[in-house]
């Protein structure tokens, strides 16, 4: 039979991911019960429904509440404003470059336009001092906007990661000023141990390994991001997270040493069991380390096992892995109804169940390898097992995975786990012996930079590298259902379950390449990138355009890695046919730098205006990078007196014809296209302002004529006038922009005008990604959510 622990953990679990595809999720729990029916019981099965119900309900939950505060917040702040008051911390500070990432919640704020915060809105604020512990008070003046959550019908994972952390806000503070220290709070403990954890790094590492060090002890995700691709693609990310092996190492170690003590007591050994009464007093130790090592999802995971396993130690019972692993689980559901979204969670998940279920038959199929192939069987079986359960969680994020990892692995986790982990923790305790603590730093430090050199090695081997599509949630469903079938049914069965498995997953991957790349339509999609333009149009015949690609100079956060990259591999789109740049603006091009090296590109349409003069260097490393592929650069005089047929679709470049005008605003020289199927049109202006407007207006006005309008430079009062409205007569107008801009964006003057028509607004920064799709007679459209 099975463990009723393992069946309560996974159904609270699977509960929740309902939250997001529920027909997936529930026929693979089907599935699953299917196999499982001779080895469970009607008391489980009852149990299994309730806590599916309840972690669907929770989660629901969760995200509407957030939802609903974060829309308040929105409504309330509007473009960003400064505000100044008190707050109280809430979470553990965490480095985030020069500055750092906590928590906060409001006490007392007040900003710019007598608008207040809402007493206990929570808020994320970038500290310029790390001085600050949970349960302190603190005066701030700081910027806040609402949290940009991009909202794209294929990549909608941010919702749920700002949702656990319930940050409806953030903001980088001006200043900090501590008021009251909070003396009683053990969270507040924790993070003095923290800082000093942290600046004792800092003061001894030297500044490559510092970050590597951070991640592996505190949980800090604050690597170079050249440092941070070759971990993930080669496969070593896993080394500097936070996991089971620092509580065996750390929780495990400090209770032997406690037995050790206990056992010198001769009165207490007499009368009890000393490893019991240690194994007791380990379960709060693995709770209090997992606090300090940043009390991410994969820590709470490995305390909650850990806890397991010393609580059957301190009530004499031998430890059960799958009860333990259950529990884990299940303690991880509770506490957090969207833990199973966390990806180091699912990632630590992933990785216990492969050890538990794959690496004895790995290693005993290995050891009948010839030699040398059987060299290193245990090794070798414990990374094979534990990264193949944990592709799906990999895949999800990443483009590419390389087969090299597994002998990276192999030669970098003995080292990671033999030398790095001791060797880190080790330091924290001898800052009072300088001499012992530089030597301990140079050890550990030394160790970290190999295993750097290793993640780098393994990553320049580009032959070895497979890119693969973003799974689908039915794709996902398939491995999970097989993945059951597979650990539940009889050996002899699996090579069948396996090739029904293989059959299902090529016949709902022709479907996704299917809804990614349709035929005989024309598809127009506004994508979610913030305060910025991103436009994807996918063309009756299949091929498929990309106009812009947003950004914003000086955000962390790159669209074109966080949306349009994500988006393309979640359509299929190995190839753009045309890209486009409608004028060189940092929120147009940002995110075509870094998303077109990913895909081939047929051509580049670029309006020129941006090498006249002083450009940026990410417009110039754009260009200069299209042209070492030999992609064709193409200009405006080219393109106005050459309409494109595309499948019966056709696209008609409207302006800047027949060339720019040098002396107007690059917003002036945008492109504006008219792309047309059958009887119905769309009109993209890119940012045209006024003076645009009345040039094509002087031109053809029977050229504007659409039933969709892309509202100019995102609906400021510079664009948009009565006169060109009147020309476009459009039914839908679509307006690009992000909850945290700054320039007030859309006007009310603006939306006052296409209100006075009767034309139907739709909004990026309320309704997410917004798409519009026609067969040339009848056209729908629909918003990624429904507007909050």
């Amino acid at each position: 039979m099975l463990d009723s622990l393992l069946i309560a953990g996974v159904s609270l679990l699977a509960g929740a991911l309902i939250v997001s595809s529920p027909w997936p999720v529930l026929i693979v729990l089907t599935a699953i019960l299917a196999a499982a029916w001779t080895r469970i019981r009607w008391r489980q099965v009852a149990v299994a429904t309730l806590l599916i119900t309840l972690g669907s309900w929770r989660a629901s939950n969760a995200l509407a509440k957030y939802d609903d505060e974060r829309g308040r917040a929105r409504d309330l702040i509007g473009p960003p404003a400064r505000c100044s008051g008190s707050v109280i911390v809430r979470s553990p500070l965490t480095r985030v470059r020069d500055v750092y990432s906590l928590i906060a919640q409001a006490q007392k704020l007040e900003c710019e336009g007598s608008s207040k915060v809402a007493p206990g809105t929570m808020m994320r604020i970038y500290s310029p001092i790390d001085d600050l512990a949970r349960g302190d008070t603190c005066e701030v003046i700081t910027s806040l906007a609402t949290v940009e959550i991009p909202r794209n019908f294929e990549v909608d994972m941010a919702r749920t990661a700002s949702a656990r952390n319930g940050a409806v806000l953030s903001g980088g503070a001006l200043d900090v000023r501590l008021l009251q220290r909070s003396p009683w709070s053990i969270g507040g403990w924790i993070d003095r141990a923290r800082r000093f954890a942290r600046r004792r790094i800092e003061a001894t590492y030297p500044e490559q390994a510092a970050p590597m060090a951070r991640a592996l002890v505190l949980g800090e995700n604050d690597l170079d991001p050249d440092d941070a691709e070759a971990f993930r693609v080669s496969g070593l990310s896993h080394i500097l997270a936070v996991s089971g092996t620092h509580i065996v190492i750390a929780v495990f170690g400090i209770v032997r040493v406690l037995q050790a003590l206990l056992v010198r007591v001769e009165r207490l050994c007499a009368r009890y069991d000393v490893g019991r009464i240690a194994a007791a007093a380990g379960v709060p130790l693995a709770w209090l380390y997992a606090d300090f090592a940043g009390s991410g999802g994969s820590a709470r995971r490995a305390a909650a096992m850990a806890s397991a396993a010393l609580l059957a130690r301190a009530l004499a019972r031998n430890p059960d892995g799958p009860r333990s692993f259950g529990l884990s689980l299940l303690a991880g559901g509770l506490m957090d109804p969207l833990a199973v979204f966390d990806f180091s969670f699912g990632l630590s998940a992933a990785a216990t169940a492969g050890l538990m279920l794959l690496s004895r038959p790995f290693e005993a199929a290995i050891r009948k390898l010839p030699r040398p192939f059987c060299w290193g069987a245990e090794p070798m079986a414990t990374t094979l097992s534990a990264t193949l359960l944990c592709t799906p969680w990999i895949v999800l994020l990443s483009p590419s995975i390389s087969p090299v990892g597994v002998v990276a692995n192999i030669v970098a986790v003995p080292i990671g786990e033999a030398i790095s982990l001791p060797a880190c923790l080790g330091h924290l305790l001898l800052s009072v012996w300088p001499s012992a603590e530089r030597g301990v730093a140079w050890l550990a430090s030394s160790s970290l930079l190999a295993v750097r050199t290793i993640a780098h090695t393994g990553a320049a081997v580009g032959w070895a590298v497979i890119t693969i599509p973003r799974p689908t949630a039915w794709e996902l469903s398939i491995v999970a259902g097989v993945g059951g079938w597979l650990a539940l049914r009889r050996p002899r069965d699996r090579l069948l379950i396996l090739a029904l498995g293989a059959v299902a997953y090529v016949i709902v991957e022709a479907f996704a390449v299917r809804a990614g790349q349709p035929r005989g339509k024309l598809r127009v999609t506004f994508l979610d990138v913030g305060q910025g333009d991103s436009v994807l149009i996918d063309f009756p015949d299949g091929r498929a355009m990309l106009i812009d690609g947003g950004g914003a100079v000086g955000s962390p956060v790159d669209p074109g890695k966080t949306v349009v990259g994500p988006v393309l591999r979640a359509r299929r789109r190995g190839r753009i046919d045309f890209a486009v740049l409608s004028h060189p603006h940092p929120d147009h091009f940002i995110g075509l730098a870094s998303a077109l090296p990913g895909v081939q590109v047929g051509e580049f349409w670029d309006n020129g205006q941006g090498e006249l003069g002083d450009s940026a260097p990410v417009y110039r490393g754009l260009l200069s990078g299209l042209r070492a592929r030999s992609v064709p650069v193409v200009r405006p005089e080219v393109l106005c007196n050459r309409p494109q047929e595309l499948g019966g679709a056709q696209v008609r470049v409207l302006a800047p014809c027949p060339g720019i005008e040098e002396m107007a605003h690059a917003n002036d020289n945008s492109f504006v296209m008219r792309v047309e199927l059958g009887s119905r049109a769309a009109l993209l202006v890119g940012d045209a302002e006024h003076e645009e407007e009345a040039r094509l207006l002087s031109v053809d006005r029977s050229l504007l004529h659409a039933d969709l309008l892309k509202v100019g430079h995102h609906g400021s009062r510079t664009s948009s006038s009565p006169e060109f409205i009147d020309a476009v007569r459009p039914s839908h107008a679509v307006i690009s922009c992000g909850v945290r801009n700054r320039f007030g964006h859309p006007h009310p003057h603006t939306l006052e005008t296409l209100a006075a028509r009767g034309i139907e607004v739709h909004r990026t920064d309320r309704e997410g990604s917004v798409q519009w799709e026609t067969d040339g007679k009848d056209a729908v459209l629909r918003g990624a959510i429904g507007g909050n």
